[in-house]
């Protein structure tokens, strides 16, 4: 194996986090001596154990000289657990590989330079592309203020999501369904409006994925986007079963029954409507990575016309509703092709009997945009 090689394999285990480390970033460690791998761990938990302690563990006295392949810079505060700046130093390593330095300001550079004080040498940036979209969410609430946004929707072949009647369920298949679960998991927040609350009651959890074996599922928070306060009290989206559940508010709405053990979050409201860019600091603040929004026509155009969608996950369902169906997303009308909004495949699988697109936005219309939900 050669360099790549035992990066790769760290990212790989830094992906086992992928559902169970919020808020903490997603990190594996390979320890490498003669060109042989002799240790190797990944982050499980927040508040258990780095990756790197895991792999000087396997390593012991054979990481003595060794060169260590991190997905992140080691930290060098004192947070949950001690510093892994000191653990590697302790350990005698010769050198270490760090795909991308920690954006945490705790950090930021300083877990390598105490590396080398201690007369290790340190590299950076190895797959750092890689190891950044692996901690997307963490590197947006670091480097943004607010968590990484991801808006997924469940279509017809026409680009329905529910009849006129409000009927959805199921466009897609059962495969498709159980992918959401996933991505509620990984996201670790899922995010629902009043209205698609109001209409379809949902749970919002990952009943449907259980996750890799052994590895412990982070309960995803539960958010609920609502500007009038109209979402009641016996929802299932409020049921305490060990989630953190936030009820958004529009800063001048009457509620009339605050459920136990869920977290009011005012947020200040344009004209009505309540204003998206604090609502996601405030999610920031309360160590949101990343959300998944499950949205009606209303809150998906919104957040569209927003600009702050970082990526649509797209389910296709290979029927046809007619022209009475509702919309994937309520949009304002343009008049040329240069005003639409735009996205580049990322990534596209059939799952099921359904397609799964993952789309970036590419070019945003300047047309009629404001970053008000509208509800």
């Amino acid at each position: 194996m050669n360099a790549a090689a035992f990066m790769a394999r760290a990212l790989d285990l830094a992906a086992r986090g992928r559902g169970s480390t919020h808020p903490n970033p997603r990190v594996g460690c390979v320890i490498v001596q003669g060109g042989e791998i002799v240790g190797e761990g990944w982050h499980v938990r927040a508040g258990e154990p780095h990756a790197e302690v895991f792999a000087l563990a396997a390593a012991g006295i054979r990481a003595r000289g060794a060169e260590v392949y991190v997905t992140l810079e080691p930290c060098s505060h004192h947070g949950r657990t001690p510093p892994c700046c000191d653990a590697l130093i302790a350990a005698g390593v010769a050198r270490v590989h760090a795909a991308m330095q920690d954006p945490n300001p705790l950090v930021a550079g300083r877990g390598i330079e105490k590396l080398r004080q201690a007369g290790i040498a340190v590299e950076t940036g190895p797959a750092a592309a890689e190891a950044a979209e692996l901690n997307r969410g963490f590197v947006s609430r670091m480097t943004r203020q607010r968590p990484w946004l991801s808006l997924k929707v469940a279509s017809s072949l026409d680009g329905c999501t529910a009849m006129a009647s409000g009927e959805s369920r199921w466009i897609t298949g059962p495969e498709a369904r159980a992918d959401v679960h996933r991505l509620r998991a990984e996201a670790g927040a899922v995010l629902a409006g009043a209205d698609t609350v109001l209409q379809d009651d949902p749970q919002l959890d990952v009943r449907d994925w259980s996750g890799p074996a052994g590895v412990p599922l982070h309960r995803p928070d539960r958010i609920v986007l609502d500007g009038r306060a109209r979402v009641p009290a016996q929802s299932k989206v409020w049921r305490d079963d060990g989630a953190r559940r936030f009820w958004l508010v529009g800063e001048e709405a009457r509620v009339e029954r605050q459920p136990a053990g869920v977290s009011l979050l005012r947020i200040s409201q344009t004209a009505g409507h309540m204003d998206l860019e604090p609502a996601l600091r405030a999610l920031a603040q309360a160590e949101i990575n990343e959300v998944l929004v499950e949205a009606g026509p209303h809150l998906a155009g919104a957040l569209l016309r927003s600009g702050l969608v970082d990526e649509l996950v797209l389910y296709v369902a290979p029927m046809l509703l007619g022209d009475v169906a509702k919309p994937l997303a309520r949009l304002p009308g343009i008049d040329r092709l240069a005003q639409s909004l735009r996205f580049h495949i990322a990534d596209l699988q059939r799952v099921g009997e359904d397609l799964r697109l993952h789309l970036r936005p590419k070019t945003l219309s300047a047309s009629g945009f404001s970053t008000s939900t509208g509800i």
